[in-house]
């Protein structure tokens, strides 16, 4: 009787209300439409079909209404409207309406809307239904949308279903405990039982949920990573059966039997065997055997591999299993697909700390990686190229990434290049005349592109030089800048630097003696002061070694005042005070100019080797760099009676000044202009590292501040990041920083993003004081390890800058 009712209300239904276009329909109308507006029009005429067939409560049609909503809200469009018919389709006893009620639910509805809370009674009728396809979908939409309160609510239906009978059931339930403790750690405790019994499954599908499982509660809590660590032998069985298992049609892949279930175990096994020599060595012959019986023709066979290899790098392995490791990356490398060469070298990369011999065995194959037409693969083995110098192979590996820096034509590439070649050449050049001629091919390659370490480095190495090796590289900056390079502004600021300085000893006492003479030079310090290519920086550079060489050239007085005078009316208010005052040194001050323009003393290495020190021990560079600036202080009483630093000596003597006379011209010749003193003068300078303030430190990783401040009242600070761990490497470094709104913060780029063990980063912060008002820096650090994203906060209140 009920059934003949029910036939009779669709009947009437059908007849009272228009049958609702299908869901193909509905489709092929959207696509046929021209414009974005037709679409919309489409599609806004069905919503408004479908909210009407809704408020009449259209019980017949609400499956293919929703149906229709769905896909409206796959397209982005808003279907919010239909999230009670969901919760009225999963109520149905229709399995038809089930299905698409709980898709609804698990597309229009998360844990931030209130109407989830209606579907909880629902999802507990559903998980003790009969029905094993129902069961399988109250338990993928719970793992889909449920939020903290539902999964402590229902956690004990999941474990009760996860010791079902029903192997369709089982994986079912493991897989929404791996979402509930994902969600809810604490809940580890509850699914503890019953995960150990799915180990012990025959069904491929149970099992690998089973050890997806217990890979989420292995890194969400040490306890459990210890309690599972017993189950490594049953782990490396499975595996060993899955290698030596004959053809199996249900599970084979290309060959290779159930590939996904071989992976889920070796990072399972990668996850217990971490920093446990006993169970590492549970697993070292499985690992050994899946290494060699693991056919590489497929891509299938080297995503095993692949895995096999980060196990064995991440575990107390054996040596000569990690030269094997190794030597399958090396292999990848010669792979013709671009993601397993790319995947190859970002594994190189993360190894060479652990093993860097076994490394270098492939490193002609890595610097083939540099002629790569992919940008990625190119800037992994750029990297690590990097990694790879030592002091045996250091003349080849820069020569390598030199022709790298010409070849490459991104401007990021040139920038981070050069900065690595000049912290190699720092680290492990055999002399200062190779390292000074590295440093020039640098500058020369990357032209604009050249990082601001790269210049004060060179310059600070010329000043420390032997006489006749600074007449040599000024003689070779000479050539460099004779032909038409101006648009490279760092090698015409250190040529301009070093000309200023050792332009008298290349000219009289250097192989151009006889073949160049004064006014050629001044020939291209016209060309350099007034071509619209040059920076203001550079200009400045250049007008101050012009001024300089006023006291080592012998017969040019004249006419360098005369080019100095012109700059007394410059546009640029910087150019016209250097102009204003370098021409009353030359007129009312003549006396003095000799003292003040003498050749600057040799600028101190503050950060020496690291290989000299025994190692990257940051206590030790603290208390070189404590020693050099406390030597520094006590030099010179004039310098700090004047508040410049060392580095401004360019325009002092280096010579003691004791006669009190002089001390007095000296200070009313720099009163006595108008506009600012002389010291005052933004002069090129090579940064003096200050003694560090820690800013955080925390699981091994200390970042610390070398704060300057600058004459405008402003902050200079050398940011540094140390890694203290010896075997993990932090990913995708990035520190962001955040000022009050009176400043103004300037971030450069960092050194890299990659912080390796025992390694560190530096990246340099421009902060300008326009207010005078008080600092506070709030840092967000971010970073990656073992695949696991880390973001801290730290507060910086107290800045500590040393001048």
């Amino acid at each position: 009787m009920a059934t003949i009712k029910q036939v009779i209300n669709e009947a009437v239904e059908r007849v009272r209300m228009p049958t609702p276009v299908r869901l193909r329909d509905l489709i092929r109308h959207i696509r046929a439409a021209r414009t974005a507006a037709e679409e919309r029009a489409v599609v806004n005429k069905e919503c408004a079909l479908i909210r009407a067939c809704f408020r009449e409560d259209d019980s017949l049609w609400r499956c293919r209404n929703l149906a229709k909503l769905l896909y409206i809200h796959m397209l982005g469009y808003p279907a919010h409207f239909g999230q009670l018919e969901c919760l009225k389709l999963i109520a149905s006893p229709r399995f038809t309406d089930k299905r698409i009620g709980y898709l609804g639910a698990m597309l229009l509805l998360d844990e931030r809307q209130d109407v989830h809370l209606l579907i909880t009674n629902s999802l507990k009728n559903d998980l003790n239904s009969t029905t094993q396809f129902v069961v399988g979908l109250a338990l993928c939409t719970l793992g889909a949308i449920a939020s903290p309160e539902m999964a402590r609510d229902l956690a004990s239906e999941i474990d009760r279903l996860a010791r079902s009978p029903n192997a369709y059931i089982r994986k079912k339930a493991a897989l929404c405990a791996f979402r509930v403790v994902r969600k809810v750690p604490e809940s580890i405790e509850i699914f503890l039982p019953a995960t150990r019994s799915l180990l012990t499954e025959k069904n491929h599908g149970v099992l690998i949920t089973g050890v997806t499982l217990i890979t989420e509660m292995c890194e969400k809590s040490p306890d459990t990573l210890a309690h599972f660590k017993k189950l490594v032998p049953n782990l490396v069985r499975i595996l060993k059966n899955l290698i030596l298992a004959g053809y199996s049609p249900e599970h084979d892949v290309s060959g290779v039997s159930d590939p996904f279930l071989q992976v889920k175990i070796l990072r399972l096994l990668r996850i217990l065997g971490r920093g446990d020599p006993e169970t590492s060595e549970a697993m070292n012959d499985v690992l050994a055997q899946v290494a060699t019986n693991t056919e590489t023709t497929k891509n299938v066979g080297n995503t095993i591999l692949y895995e096999t290899v980060l196990s064995i790098m991440d575990i107390q392995s054996e040596s000569g299993l990690r030269v094997l490791a190794i030597n399958i990356l090396g292999r990848f490398l010669l792979n013709n697909d671009k993601n397993i060469r790319y995947v190859a070298l970002n594994t190189l990369l993360k190894t060479s700390a652990k093993d860097l011999s076994a490394v270098q065995r492939h490193r002609s194959t890595i610097l083939e990686c540099l002629k790569d037409p992919d940008v990625s693969i190119r800037r992994r083995a750029m990297e690590l190229c990097v990694a790879l110098v030592n002091h045996s192979n250091v003349r080849s590996m820069i020569t390598e990434l030199l022709l790298f820096v010409e070849r490459s034509p991104e401007p990021e590439f040139k920038s981070v290049c050069s900065s690595h070649i000049m912290h190699c050449a720092d680290k492990f050049s055999p002399d200062n005349k190779w390292r000074l001629e590295t440093l020039l091919r640098v500058i020369v390659a990357a032209g604009n592109n050249v990082r601001d370490d790269v210049v004060s480095s060179t310059i600070q190495l010329i000043s420390d030089s032997p006489r006749e090796l600074q007449a040599s590289i000024t003689a070779d900056f000479w050539r460099e800048l004779c032909v038409d390079k101006i648009d490279r502004q760092p090698l015409v600021q250190v040529a301009m630097w070093s000309l200023g300085e050792y332009g008298d000893i290349m000219l009289y006492d250097s192989e151009f003696a006889s073949k160049l003479t004064e006014e050629e030079i001044l020939d291209v310090y016209q060309r350099m002061l007034w071509a619209p290519q040059n920076n203001i920086v550079t200009k400045q550079y250049a007008l101050l070694s012009l001024v300089k060489l006023s006291t080592r050239f012998k017969s040019a007085l004249q006419r360098i005042n005369r080019m100095v005078e012109q700059f007394g009316s410059h546009l640029h208010i910087e150019m016209q005070q250097r102009g204003v005052e370098f021409t009353a040194l030359f007129s009312q001050y003549d006396h003095l100019r000799p003292s003040l323009l003498e050749r600057m003393p040799p600028i101190p290495n503050t950060k020496p080797k690291m290989d000299e020190m025994g190692g990257d021990s940051p206590e030790m560079e603290s208390l070189v760099i404590d020693q050099v600036v406390e030597q520094q202080d006590s030099s010179n009483a004039l310098l700090l009676l004047l508040g410049t630093s060392t580095a401004e000596t360019a325009i002092l003597p280096d010579t003691n000044i004791n006669s009190i006379e002089n001390n007095q011209d000296l200070l009313d010749l720099l009163g006595g202009l108008d506009g600012p003193s002389l010291n005052n003068v933004d002069i090129p300078k090579a940064p003096i590292h200050k003694p560090s303030m820690t800013v955080f430190e925390k699981d091994n990783l200390k970042i610390n501040f070398e704060v300057e401040q600058t004459i405008d009242g402003g902050y200079e600070i050398l940011m540094t990041a140390y890694n203290f761990s010896n075997n993990q490497t932090l990913d995708n470094f990035v520190l962001q920083a955040a000022v009050p709104k009176t400043f103004v913060l300037k971030m450069q780029p960092a050194s890299s993003t990659q912080l390796p063990p025992t390694g560190e980063i530096t990246q340099v912060i421009s902060i300008k004081n326009p207010t005078n008002g008080v600092l506070r820096m709030r840092l967000r650090i971010c970073y990656s390890v073992n695949g696991q994203t880390v973001t801290e906060q730290a507060e910086v209140n107290q800045f500590s800058p040393t001048s």
